[in-house]
């Protein structure tokens, strides 16, 4: 049995030290590579680094350093210059370090006592003012020559770490304020041992090669440019259609499953998102103009517009559920410093809907979505699993109303037999949500889509129907997003996929390529019978080698090569490659026809 590391109880983690301290019982956490184990030693390892980093740059100052989904950072400001190059070396302090084994020692000061003892560290200070009130009493921790300020959890001694990464260098304004200093940010990871942390750097060098911003920079699916302004994508042609493809895959399905076209307008006054409660919950978030003297926001969320698709008639119980759904252009004000990619943009289009029912319906409904969901990931081969985010500090309602709410997607989850996990405090600030979480073909995991059930907004907004007796009732609002939006989902797909997308999504299915100038005529005429039937082709004619035009378009992760040549067109037959069966074949012109028909076909949704 490995050494036990920590205690949690009531959904908290606590190192040992503490849960002695506060007489705490729970469940143990052992030395191995569960989450908790793991948020517990690479917080330590960040103080390892931190210890490190004093060690080779006595004028380091610290400001915070967290454990995150990919690890663990520091932020700090040293007068050097840090590089890549210069990870090694901090690393082998950091190992030089831990084989010392120094004990991890927890003290505290009153907020007086630690202003005083870092009067002259601002960083420090910062760190302090964003500490809440609590009991007055701030936790330090000590190791060998190094100290912080950290409310833990952390390990009791450092010689348990002996499997650690520094994986890179980046720049962090100063509590991701754009306006503030930027602070070095070091990123690291850890795990209980050397095999697990060899297998993520692995992963890890996988990841670089499917890296979205590189694949889609070489299929030219998107791009970027500063003159536009950062987080805004533009969709070059083949990422367009790559769109499209899903667009039309999901449009077909949702029509199928009773949802309505609407679209709300991308800015509407400033007054309805007080009523919702964006303006005073989410308008740091938001981008604001003036229209003749009236303030407008420009919408980060599509709900508001179909909240008003349902207040534009009297509504019955008859018509209920109803289901709205858009592609919505949505704004976010993000900071630059989490821009990445298309997984973190300003503007994004959401695969959103809004379904408004009765409470009796809402579990049925959220089982409804749940199937739609599982055809989606199944159709591209991720695995996923489910996430209950309740209540957070920020929200409007009443206890009762979360409470209720949050009971529905338990239930509506049990009832589909499936397993979840909870998130406290995780929830919008309107209402709780399922969170559909999918791990992709190297295994990292991502957050996708959402279910949330709201009744403050129906209630902020006086919607009603009118009930079997005649009476005025309330209806539920459930807000959804499958995909979650377009450009995260695409840059999803390009990971999981390195860019080789499936055929019924591919942005070219088939490059068509004529041996000589003789074949361009048969040529056009395969082009436009795929083209009749939905299978986008292009002609690679260019007056190049037949070898050389071949490997250009495997290059572009084309599905389907179609070489023709003076026998080819003779017999009206078509020479196939298929890149992902690395099958060659001849097949009759009509039968290749049929072939990419039915290819295109056989995904739903």
């Amino acid at each position: 049995m490995s050494q036990i590391i920590g205690i949690k109880a009531n959904g908290v983690l606590y190192d040992t030290q503490s849960a002695e301290e506060l007489g705490i019982n729970g469940d143990p956490i052992y030395f191995d590579n569960s989450e908790d184990a793991l948020s517990i030693m690479r917080h330590t390892c960040a103080h390892l680094m931190a210890e490190a980093l004093k060690a080779l740059y006595p004028k380091v100052q610290f400001f915070v350093g967290p454990v995150v989904e990919e690890g663990f950072y520091y932020d700090f400001r040293v007068n050097h210059k840090i590089s890549e190059e210069d990870l090694n070396a901090i690393e082998a302090k950091m190992k030089e370090i831990a084989k010392k084994g120094e004990k991890i020692v927890k003290y505290y000061l009153t907020r007086e006592e630690a202003i005083q003892k870092f009067q002259n560290d601002d960083l420090k200070q910062a760190v302090i003012s964003r500490i809440p009130l609590g009991d007055g009493r701030l936790s330090i921790y000590t190791q060998g020559e190094f100290e912080d300020l950290c409310r833990g959890p952390h390990l009791p001694t450092l010689k348990l770490l002996n499997a650690f990464k520094l994986t890179k260098v980046a720049g962090a304004y100063l509590g991701g304020d754009e306006k503030a200093e930027m602070l070095t940010r070091i990123y690291g990871i850890a795990f209980a041992d050397k095999e697990s942390l060899n297998q993520y750097l692995r992963q890890l060098e996988e990841a670089k090669k499917r890296d979205h911003r590189k694949v889609g920079v070489e299929m030219e699916l998107f791009a970027f440019d500063e003159e536009i302004g950062a987080g805004l994508p533009i969709w070059l042609p083949k990422g367009a259609r790559l769109r499209r493809n899903l667009e039309n895959l999901l449009t077909q399905a949702l029509i199928e499953r009773g949802y309505e076209p609407v679209r709300g307008p991308e800015i509407l006054k400033s007054a309805v998102w007080k009523t919702s409660g964006h303006y005073a919950n989410y308008g740091e978030n938001m981008y604001f103009t003036t229209i003749d003297e009236v303030e407008y926001g420009i919408k980060p969320m599509n709900c508001v517009g179909h909240i008003k698709v349902y207040q534009n008639s009297l509504r019955s119980y008859r018509e209920l559920p109803l289901r709205f759904y858009e592609y919505g252009v949505v704004h976010r004000h993000e900071k630059s410093g989490v821009l990445h990619g298309l997984l973190r943009v300003r503007e994004f289009t959401q695969d959103d809907a809004h379904i408004f029912c009765r409470p009796n319906q809402i579990a049925s409904e959220v089982e409804s979505i749940i199937d739609f969901t599982q055809n989606i990931m199944n159709a591209f081969g991720f695995s996923y699993e489910m996430e209950i985010s309740t209540k957070p500090e920020k929200s409007i309602g009443s206890d009762r109303i979360w409470e209720e709410a949050t009971q529905a997607l338990k239930k509506a989850l049990e009832g589909c037999g499936i397993a979840y996990k909870i998130d406290r405090g995780g929830g919008a600030f309107y209402g709780p949500k399922i969170d559909i979480k999918i791990t992709d073909a190297i295994g990292r995991k991502w957050q996708c889509g959402t279910v949330q059930i709201d009744m403050n907004l129906p209630e902020r907004f006086g919607l009603t129907y009118i009930d079997e007796n005649d009476s005025t009732q309330q209806p539920v609002m459930i807000h959804r997003a499958i995909l979650g939006s377009f450009e995260r989902f695409v840059a999803i797909l390009t990971e999981h996929f390195g860019g080789e997308f499936p055929f019924f999504v591919a942005p070219t299915q088939v490059i068509i390529i004529p041996i000589s100038e003789a074949q361009h005529i048969y040529a056009k005429e395969l082009r436009n019978a795929l083209l009749k039937v939905g299978v986008y082709a292009e002609i690679e004619g260019k007056n190049e080698t037949l070898n050389k035009r071949i490997r250009s378009a495997e290059k572009q992760r084309v599905p389907m090569i179609a070489v023709l040549g003076a026998k080819e067109m003779k017999e009206r037959f078509v020479a196939v490659r298929d890149r992902r069966l690395k099958e060659q074949s001849n097949v009759s012109f009509e039968s290749f026809i049929t072939l990419t028909k039915e290819k295109m076909r056989e995904v739903s949704f």
